[in-house]
């Protein structure tokens, strides 16, 4: 028997054509689970069922298309409390109609129609007929702690108004235009398809407000920035191009924080470089050296910077340190 995908590449295609029938759902469902962080489902079809899936990749965003026959997908709550990783789950409704549930709730996707679900709750996905879906993995861990999917999940965005529009767009947009992106290309995507997610459950709460939408925003910098924080061409306006906003909304975005987005910067890379000086493996690394991997582009910019924040020079810093050590 032909076996499923064995550590799928991150671009590629799988399909059940030519296989036997009477093997197809167990390799689908097989091939599914290895590119889905472990989600264990069991999907319940007719022999004669026929699937095609074509996955890409940017950066932490798993894209797949999926077109698949008459099925049903179940997952229960033991088993999404087993996968290896958490997402917040996208699908796009292309072709067919497709109801999902979870959460006590349930809804059905028209083409033009996108909705979430949270990957480590169970959940039911019913297709009645042929569909053809885009879906969209996102790993929890670049949405805030604060947002809670409890009355996000399984309900219905549009693609033809509002920031569900603009996230649609980007959606196909990015699954589309993937395969010809540079690796910097696609991160950026991958960043601006998740602020799309994050504005619009945000708009679907209910708590759309300037206030909210700005937060949302200066979460997004701030993890691109401490992502990035290593390049020393990091800055105000490679930052908008990345998140795809000018740099009025950044500025806004750190509009209550005194030191703004460039001070922001600043204050991550001299407390990157405090932590390699404390760090026990580094102890031999030259002053130089740690400024340049902190990001800065000149080691005299650095001391300035570092002597104002500390109140001494990086090698005093040093040295101190060395003697309280000793002396520990």
């Amino acid at each position: 028997m032909r076996r499923a995908l064995q550590n799928p590449p991150s671009r590629g295609t799988f399909s059940t054509l030519g296989l036997p029938e009477k093997d197809r759902l167990l390799l689908w469902s097989e091939s599914i689970w290895l590119m889905s962080g472990g989600i264990h489902s069991q999907t319940i079809a007719d022999q004669s069922f026929d699937g095609r899936i074509t996955w890409d990749r940017a950066a932490y965003v798993e894209l797949r298309k999926i077109e698949a026959s008459k099925h049903r997908v179940v997952i229960t709550a033991e088993q999404a409390s087993r996968a290896r990783q958490a997402f917040i789950k996208v699908v796009a409704q292309l072709r067919g109609a497709t109801r999902f549930e979870q959460c006590g709730r349930w809804v059905w996707l028209y083409p033009g129609d996108w909705s979430v679900y949270d990957t480590t709750r169970g959940c039911s996905i019913d297709a009645p007929d042929s569909i053809e879906t885009l879906v969209l993995l996102i790993p929890k861990e670049h949405f805030p702690e604060r947002l809670t999917l409890d009355q996000l999940t399984a309900r219905r965005l549009s693609s033809v108004e509002g920031i569900g529009k603009l996230t649609w767009n980007a959606m196909l947009a990015t699954y589309e235009e993937l395969p010809a992106m540079t690796t910097a290309m696609a991160a950026g995507a991958a960043d601006v398809v998740t602020q799309l997610v994050l504005l619009s459950l945000l708009e679907l709460r209910g708590t759309s407000s300037t206030l909210s939408l700005r937060e949302a925003l200066r979460d997004r910098i701030k993890e691109y920035v401490d992502r990035n924080l290593h390049d020393p061409h990091l800055s105000v306006d490679s930052v908008a191009r990345a998140l795809s906003c000018s740099r009025r909304h950044l500025y806004n975005a750190f509009f209550d924080e005194p030191e703004g987005i460039a001070g922001y910067v600043l204050t991550r890379r001299l407390d990157a470089a405090r932590r390699a000086f404390e760090d026990p493996r580094q102890k031999d690394q030259l002053i130089t050296a740690i400024a340049f991997n902190a990001g800065f582009k000149s080691s005299a910019h650095f001391c300035r910077a570092f002597t104002t924040r500390f109140g001494c020079s990086p090698r005093e810093w040093r040295h101190r340190l060395a003697e309280h050590q000793s002396n520990a």
